[in-house]
């Protein structure tokens, strides 16, 4: 397979020419020695012979590829697994990482790469070029079904996302080599999918530089603007940072807390984003800095918060807690916004080192390495919880547009910890309301939800929940939700609640609507439209939800009654089409003068396949071409001779014999044999086969224009409430015996 032009500078080239060896001899390209000492660091019982053959595979396998910048391609798949290397991953992962793009762009196959390195990481190799093929950015519903894709991937293992987040990671280091508008297409699908996907995983430093890097590209006048705020601020009130990290260091050691504090500006996209969400300018806006104090206890967490407390004023409705109450990526920190005696706000964070750890790695930390052992970090979540949540709230028959608003919804939004009557702990979106808080407990309780209490105050259901405050739900039998209820609702679950309820309120209606309509129609033929007719109808038009999708179908006017009628009833329907075929032009394929009979045993009608059999001194046997009486001639092929039916409207002269199971009641057999004539087919024959006392079983030989007509005698057999079965009587003959062939 030739290279692939998809992600940023991740379409390797073949170019001829002294600049393009030049440039791959010049190249930096990391050596692997590096790479095995940085993994050895933190894994001496890493396979670095495995290292080193994926090394030298992957080098191999991408010889003469190179980069849009003109590097040699491999020095990507050599940053990709860098990244990971830094993240203490495992073997698996940074050999991933290395061959990630060999069954997709070289002549690698995936059973080479199996029977080198293992299944396992052929899987994550294979899962990783099914995910660069996926177009998030594509048309709405295109990428709904490759959100899907994605999740379905990441729920069979993790760590295809963490190789594609560090494949996109680095390309977007490297944008600059790609033509504009391919670099603004790329920074939109970082910003819209990977950032915050990275976000959601817990990988904060990866979202924040992958925004950054988004930034850059999207508004880069934006971003040097806060850039320039923050060097005029910085000459102004000389080195926040530096002056306020030795003050907490000085105050947490006079109180015997041990911890480490660091101090940094944020990043200009999270700035820029505050400053978009508040409608303020950057000099009004707070904490634009950010602290971090790292204890070696819980314990210590709380001490040190008092500590700062004391020190510096806290600013209300800005502390939140999630060591007590984590969130569901396994983050745990306390929060909190204080002023200085100078009045500048700053956020600090306080944590253990454990607690750091995954902050810092998120789902990553599952699978990091500590001295060659498994890391078993205790705030580390079962990384496929949130998407087997998420999959479960978001059915496969949801719409697109829901799934996909749960998806970003739940990719993007923070969270609210709020409890019950009963003290249990409800996780929401930040904004969530009443009626998220409802869904959230059950869908029964959502539906039902007439009004709220928020800490014992009646509300509006439009009251925007906040942290720590206890909501209680008041319902009433009978109560629906309301259309308005879409707009006051959040979260994914709740909107799609609410929508599958509406569906279902106007899917009654027009279930109502559709069965005035169907009766109508019916009546015009003479016929009734009930429920066996209309289950009948729906089968035959292959909808599988059955009578009520079908009556729903006609009250919105997406199916016609006169279709629902002629797949039943065609005969009551049909108007003249003219002269009928005679039996004398009925085949194609007979010689002059000769005659044919049609073979008792399997009774072929025109529009079936066929052949026949030859006899000396008697007409030619037609069989259908899959009538089991057949096979006595297989070992006789020059008698068989290819014949087709001709095209057209046939006579209804052809005899079939049919199998029915009829309720024994007054004027039943009446009743079918009229339906029979109604259906323009004449009864030659009837043969009683078994009598019951509830119900009989009869042969009744019909004379049919072709196969069409049989199916439609069927299916209008089949819709009458007396009619327990009907089928196509057939019954394989003896051939009788052979004179010799004809020549």
């Amino acid at each position: 397979m030739g290279p692939r032009d998809a992600d940023a500078a991740d379409a390797p080239r073949r170019e001829e020419g002294a600049t393009m060896e030049a440039a791959s001899e010049t190249a930096d390209m990391v050596p692997v020695e590096e790479l095995t000492t940085l993994v050895s660091a933190y894994n001496p019982k890493c396979n670095a012979g495995m290292l080193r053959r994926a090394y030298d595979f992957g080098r191999e396998m991408h010889e003469g590829q190179f980069r849009r910048s003109g590097e040699p391609y491999f020095t990507h798949p050599i940053a990709v697994a860098m990244i990971l290397a830094e993240q203490k991953l495992d073997d698996a992962t940074i050999v991933t990482a290395l061959l990630h793009d060999t069954i997709e762009d070289t002549r690698a196959t995936y059973s080479q790469v199996a029977e080198m390195f293992g299944e396992d990481v052929a899987e994550l190799v294979d899962g990783v070029t099914k995910l660069t093929n996926l177009q998030l950015s594509s048309s709405e519903t295109k990428q709904a079904e490759n959100f899907r894709k994605l999740f379905m991937a990441m729920s069979k293992d993790m760590r295809v996302i963490l190789v594609k987040l560090a494949d996109r990671l680095h390309n977007m280091r490297t944008l600059k080599a790609m033509k504009p508008e391919k670099q603004q297409q790329k920074a939109r699908e970082t910003m819209d999918i990977f950032a915050p996907l990275a976000g959601r995983m817990g990988m904060q430093w990866m979202r924040e530089e992958l925004e950054d890097l988004a930034f850059r590209v999207l508004n880069p006048e934006g971003r040097n603007s806060i850039i320039r705020r923050f060097l005029m601020l910085q000459n102004e009130s000389g080195d926040v940072i530096e002056r306020i990290t030795k003050d907490m260091r000085k105050v947490l050691s006079e109180h015997d807390v041990p911890a480490q504090v660091y101090g940094r500006a944020k990043k200009p996209y999270s700035i820029w984003r505050k400053m978009e969400e508040k409608k303020q300018s950057f000099s009004r806006l707070s904490d634009i800095y950010g602290f971090r104090v790292i204890t070696e206890t819980e314990d210590d967490c709380y001490r040190a918060l008092g500590i700062i407390h004391q020190r510096w004023k806290s600013i209300p409705g800005r502390f939140k807690d999630y060591i007590s109450q984590p969130k569901s990526n396994g983050y745990r920190s306390i929060h909190t916004t204080v002023s200085g005696r100078d009045g500048k706000r700053v956020e600090v964070q306080i944590r253990t080192r454990a607690m750091h750890d995954v902050a810092e790695a998120g789902v990553a930390a599952h699978w990091s390495y500590k001295d060659g052992v498994k890391a078993e970090n205790p705030f580390a979540v079962d990384p496929t919880r949130w998407i087997s949540a998420l999959t479960e709230q978001m059915g496969a028959d949801e719409d697109h547009e829901d799934f996909l608003e749960a998806v970003k919804l739940e990719m993007y939004s923070d969270k609210v910890f709020c409890f019950t009557p009963k003290g249990e702990v409800v996780k929401l979106p930040r904004g969530a309301t009443p009626i998220d808080f409802a869904y959230a407990i059950h869908t029964r309780i959502g539906s039902a939800c007439v009004g709220a209490k928020i800490d014992g105050m009646r509300v509006p259901l439009w009251t925007r929940i906040k942290n720590g405050q206890s909501v209680e739900i008041i319902t009433a039998e009978g109560q629906e939700p309301q259309a308005t209820w879409l707009d006051i609702a959040t979260t994914g679950r709740a909107k799609a609640a609410i929508r599958r309820a509406l569906r279902e309120v106007d899917r009654e209606r027009y279930i109502k609507l559709g069965r005035e309509l169907a009766r109508s129609g019916f009546e015009h033929v003479g016929k009734k439209a009930t429920d066996k007719v209309l289950e009948t109808a729906a089968k035959k038009l292959r909808i599988e939800d059955g009578k009520d999708e079908l009556l729903a179908q006609l009250g919105r006017a997406e199916l016609r009654v006169a279709r629902v009628v002629n797949v039943l009833y065609p005969e009551l329907m049909a108007s003249d089409e003219g002269e009928a075929l005679s039996r004398d032009r009925a085949l194609i394929g007979l010689e002059k003068g000769q005659s044919f009979k049609r073979a008792r045993c399997c009774q072929p009608l025109p529009g079936e396949r066929i052949v026949g059999i030859t006899w000396r001194g008697r007409p030619l046997q037609v069989h259908a071409i899959d009538c089991e009486s057949l096979s006595a001639y297989e070992d006789q092929p020059d008698r068989w001779v290819d014949l087709h039916w001709q095209v057209g409207r046939h006579a209804a002269i052809y005899g079939v014999t049919l199998d029915l199971v009829l309720a024994n009641d007054p004027g039943v057999l009446g009743r079918i044999c009229t339906l029979i004539g109604e259906q323009k087919a004449n009864i030659s024959d009837l043969e009683f086969q078994d009598r019951k006392p509830d119900f009989y079983r009869l042969l009744v030989d019909v004379e049919l224009r072709d196969a069409e007509h049989l199916h439609n005698l069927i299916s209008a057999l089949e819709a009458e409430a007396d009619v327990a079965s009907v089928s196509r009587h057939r019954k394989p003959e003896e051939p009788p015996a052979a004179p010799s062939p004809s020549p």
